[in-house]
């Protein structure tokens, strides 16, 4: 297991525009927001972009500019130098350092640096890729954006079949920046978790911090939300992402809905003891009755009170003989009546 509870990933990213100082700062923002772990990108831009790859749609919205997807990589790209500095920061800070890598050589790289592998979405199909990490025998996290039921299936077939032991988690994603959240279809998390019947979470790129926590209350164990410094900053995903006072939010609510969802005994709660004493209505007389009567129905209301017996006795006290008087408004106890012989 990752960890008992949800795991929250708070999404670095690229969006450190290539500046390891910007990284530093991301990794103080998420520590403060108390997220579980950041996550950064490793790759080698000319490892994962071909010369003649465009960019996606929302990249040149958010960029407001056309250019090869490769030269936008490499803006974004951080030596591995730089990861191992950003490593022992994370350490020091007390947050766990992850990263996504996007090629064979980042794969290798990273294996002594990070407790899981993290598959993004665009290499569910990667089947080299998957064997590789699948090698590595670490837990995995993989992200299902774009993949159908069938790709998400042959893809762990291929993990399997190289580390039949493989931990792994998988992420419902919808891989648009930002998600409209008629895309989210949150509901696929759970076919995801029925189908496989494997540990389940979301990876969210909406804009607010509602669908993730309501991932929680579906059953999310682990959640990953993109932030930033600044949502104005220059780069394809700020748009999409958190500033750190929403990541904070975010992950203060995502904590109090793992409080509120309990254990899932129904029984009540020590708060609602002395509570139910109050609010839980007993037998009463409606009239002041004398030793020796013969108790009947009109005789009974049913009120809040102190002391005596609940409704559900209702009908095992009527017809009783009383052997000690009662007062109106008063609750009736076991010790008003005789047993019959």
């Amino acid at each position: 297991m990752i960890k008992n509870g949800v795991y929250i990933i708070a999404e670095a990213g690229v969006n450190h525009n290539g500046d390891i100082n910007i990284a530093y700062k991301l990794i103080n923002a998420a520590a403060e927001a108390k997220a579980d772990a950041i996550k950064f990108q490793t790759f080698k831009a000319n490892k994962v972009a071909s010369i003649f790859a465009k960019m996606a749609s929302y990249q040149k919205n958010n960029l407001k500019k056309q250019m090869r997807q490769i030269d936008m990589i490499r803006e974004f790209e951080l030596n591995f130098e730089d990861f191992i500095k950003l490593k022992k920061y994370c350490d020091e800070k007390g947050i766990e350092f992850l990263s996504s890598p996007f090629d064979h050589e980042s794969i290798d790289f990273l294996e002594e640096l990070i407790p899981y592998y993290k598959i993004p979405s665009g290499e569910i199909i990667n089947y080299p890729y998957l064997k590789q990490i699948a090698e590595k025998n670490k837990p995995i996290i993989m992200s299902t954006g774009m993949a159908t039921l069938g790709e998400v299936e042959k893809a762990l077939d291929i993990i399997y079949s190289v580390n039949k032991n493989s931990e792994i988690y998988l992420l419902h994603c919808t891989t648009n920046y930002p998600t409209p959240y008629e895309e989210v279809n949150l509901k696929a998390m759970l076919t995801l978790k029925e189908a496989f019947k494997l540990p389940v979470g979301y990876s969210d790129h909406t804009l607010g911090i509602e669908v993730p926590v309501a991932a929680v209350a579906m059953g999310a164990q682990i959640i990953e939300k993109h932030f930033t410094l600044d949502k104005n900053l220059r780069g394809p995903d700020h748009k999409a992402s958190l500033e750190p006072d929403e990541l904070e939010a975010m992950v203060k609510a995502i904590r109090n809905i793992e409080k509120a969802l309990g254990n899932g005994i129904k029984k009540p709660n020590k708060s609602e003891i002395e509570i139910k004493k109050v609010v839980r209505k007993k037998l009463v007389a409606k009239r002041n009755i004398k030793v020796g009567e013969i108790l009947k129905i009109e005789d009974i209301e049913i009120k809040r009170t102190n002391e005596g017996l609940e409704p559900e006795f209702l009908d095992i006290i009527i017809g009783k003989k009383l052997i000690k008087e009662i007062n109106e408004d008063e609750g009736f106890t076991w010790n008003h009546f005789m047993e019959e012989k």
